[in-house]
């Protein structure tokens, strides 16, 4: 039997349709390459580096690097306009898309995908996501700041070199926003502090659970598979987390991911770290969200916003669960 699950941090509800499983070829498989020109040399591959802008922050020894955040070359969002709305109609309503867009190496190694990564090298890919997001929020006019990791074409990754995306912005996305209010909406201290409690109580929807993080399939998982990072010290902002917990919660990830890979193949897959606008006022926990691509987004969710999940949260989890492998 279908059931209707409440998201609490957006409001949205969420379809859980088990019986839809059993369809033929329910999941999309992985078939297309990423880069459609793999003749030429590839621009984040060590001694490549000229194929990209100069670097804005390296990790590693002297003389070498482990870890680059360079420029994006087709940046979403670039320069210092000020948000400033202009209304050119009745419905037409523009602003300036200013901000920055940084593309973070996750390793010199050209194959080493996040599920790959040692703790070390886990370890500097997170410290490069906080210094740029430290960076972002000094830097003026910006609001907001998210990490992204598009694994995979059907994820939207164009360079087959596993990387990640830094995008500093002059506004507050409504995801974002619809999280806010979620937390806000909330009824008990800190929405996600409670759901993380209430997981590990449950136990059948936890991936993985240590002293410092816990991944679990969330009661209102929209897509199969869906996961969750919550590290356990409560906080809004990433980048203000302390060194121990920003590496356990990368690992964490790194773990989740290579758990997936394992059960389900070489799948796609996005990720995003939500942390909280720069200047919040009001709680919020920051997470990383997992979002596998094994589904098309179709009519029905396109036309109404509510997500269609064939595989229940609880069956996912049996699957994916696991303990933290040493690095």
């Amino acid at each position: 039997m279908s059931q209707l699950r409440l998201d609490p941090m957006t409001g949205r509800w969420v379809s859980i349709s088990g019986g839809r499983f059993d369809r033929p070829a329910a999941f999309a498989p992985r078939a297309l390459s990423v880069e459609a020109d793999t003749s030429r040399p590839c621009p984040f591959c060590a001694g490549h580096e000229e194929a990209t802008p100069p670097a804005l922050e390296t990790y590693g020894a002297t003389g070498t690097w482990l870890v680059r955040v360079v420029p994006n070359l087709y940046p979403a969002f670039d320069g210092d306009a000020p948000m400033v709305v202009s209304h050119l109609g009745p419905t037409f309503t523009q602003a300036p898309a200013s901000g920055i867009h940084e593309v973070l190496v996750f390793s010199p190694e050209h194959d080493a995908a996040l599920a790959d990564l040692n703790d070390p090298q886990t370890s500097l890919v997170m410290a490069a996501i906080r210094d740029r997001i430290e960076e972002h929020s000094n830097t003026p006019g910006l609001r907001y700041s998210q990490a992204i990791v598009n694994s995979g074409r059907e994820a939207g990754a164009s360079i087959e070199h596993p990387h990640g995306q830094l995008l500093g912005m002059s506004f507050v996305p409504r995801e974002l926003v619809d999280e806010l209010a979620g937390f806000a909406r909330f009824a008990g201290n800190c929405l996600l502090c409670t759901a993380l409690n209430a997981e590990e109580e449950a136990r059948h929807r936890l991936v993985l659970a240590d002293e410092r993080v816990v991944v679990f399939c969330p009661f209102w998982s929209g897509v199969p598979f869906e996961m969750l990072v919550v590290p356990r010290t409560h906080g809004p902002h990433l980048h203000r987390s302390s060194p121990p917990d920003l590496a356990a919660a990368g690992q964490a990830l790194r773990a989740a991911v290579a758990q997936l890979r394992e059960r389900l193949g070489d799948v796609a897959y996005n990720v995003a770290f939500h942390s909280a606008p720069y200047r919040l006022s009001g709680t919020y926990h920051w997470h990383i969200h997992v979002w596998p691509k094994l589904t098309t987004l179709a009519g029905f969710e396109l036309g109404t916003g509510v997500f269609i999940n064939v595989v229940a949260p609880e069956l996912a989890a049996e699957e994916l669960r696991l303990t933290v492998p040493a690095g």
